[in-house]
């Protein structure tokens, strides 16, 4: 079992947290030009090798500046899930404390977050909105073409299940996009007699970027989707397409905000106008839910992304 960080005084390490497009990553380099810290990523998407363009990864100049970790460690065909994101954050929050940094995790994937501060629970709750994707895809392709894709990713419970069994594949996938897992994998991890380990809390410092206007965060957002389509978004998984044979859209990987859209296109399923559209609506509806989370969220500490003085107020805060 993996020491649990923060056994000392103070927190076992600080959170950035905040809505796509709203200046993390920029304030997380400014704080590493004053403080001894090393970024542990908190982006479900960043995990993924060769996905560049459409998840912001910090640049190689970013990273010579400051050690990235959590970066790049898997293929986009395969899972990462909340419970190894948490393995491997508690792992390298206590080799960066032993090197006597701060761990600043920075990103936006809030389930991330939640595993570490609360504990992993046993099954995800129900996602409205997933759901509603998924029914939409169905009434397209009929359930035995989602049992299919349930196969795919969880072998063992579409084993189980019929074809037709619409409310029971549809929550076994539920589970699968939501964790990144199996739900035999989380099934069988509840019965395991370590799965206590999963449930302890993680003490934390978290510094949350919320914009005081909505709208220059809608500018903020719009003009890095055009960015990230001028920089190649549908290039880049086109070659993706081409290097990984086993790349398809219900994977976790393509079900990321904007390679959602450039998949479709690349179907020609999305005009290109659409796709800008789609990408942009689907990045607005990933802020709204971030920021929604943000605000149930207690125990932190609340700043203005906008403010002029942003950096100042984040020094004062982790002093």
């Amino acid at each position: 079992m993996l020491e649990q960080p923060g056994t000392g005084p103070g927190p076992s390490a600080v959170a950035l947290v905040g809505p796509t497009a709203c200046g993390k990553s920029a304030l997380a380099m400014q704080l590493a030009r004053q403080l001894p810290l090393e970024i542990i990523s908190l982006d479900s998407a960043q995990v993924f090798r060769g996905m560049n363009v459409g998840t912001a990864k910090p640049s190689a100049a970013e990273r010579a500046l400051v050690p990235h970790h959590l970066l790049d460690i898997i293929d986009p065909t395969e899972n990462y899930s909340a419970a190894r994101f948490r393995s491997d954050a508690l792992r390298l929050m206590n080799e960066i404390r032993a090197r006597g940094r701060m761990p600043l995790l920075v990103g936006g994937t809030m389930l991330y977050l939640k595993a570490l501060r609360e504990g992993l629970s046993d099954l995800p709750q129900a996602d409205a909105a997933l759901r509603a994707e998924l029914d939409t895809d169905a009434a397209r392709l009929g359930w035995p073409a989602m049992h299919a894709r349930l196969a795919q990713l969880d072998p063992l419970t579409a084993a189980r299940l019929q074809p037709g069994d619409s409310q029971r594949i549809q929550r076994a996938l539920e589970i699968c996009l939501v964790s990144g897992e199996p739900m035999s994998t989380l099934l069988a991890r509840k019965a395991s007699p370590h799965a206590e380990d999963t449930q302890t809390a993680v003490p934390l410092q978290v510094l949350t970027l919320e914009p005081s206007n909505r709208a220059r965060l809608h500018q903020a957002i719009a003009s890095r989707f055009d960015r990230m389509l001028q920089d190649g978004l549908v290039e880049e998984l086109r070659a993706l397409r081409q290097t990984h044979p086993g790349l398809h859209a219900g994977l976790p990987a393509m079900r990321c905000v904007g390679y959602r859209q450039a998949w479709q296109f690349l179907e020609g399923e999305l005009s290109a106008q659409e796709l800008a559209l789609r990408g942009l609506y689907a990045t607005r509806q990933l802020a709204k839910r971030q920021l929604t989370w943000l605000r149930s969220m207690r125990e932190v500490t609340r700043l203005d992304s906008l403010a002029p003085d942003l950096l100042q107020q984040a020094l004062r805060a982790l002093a």
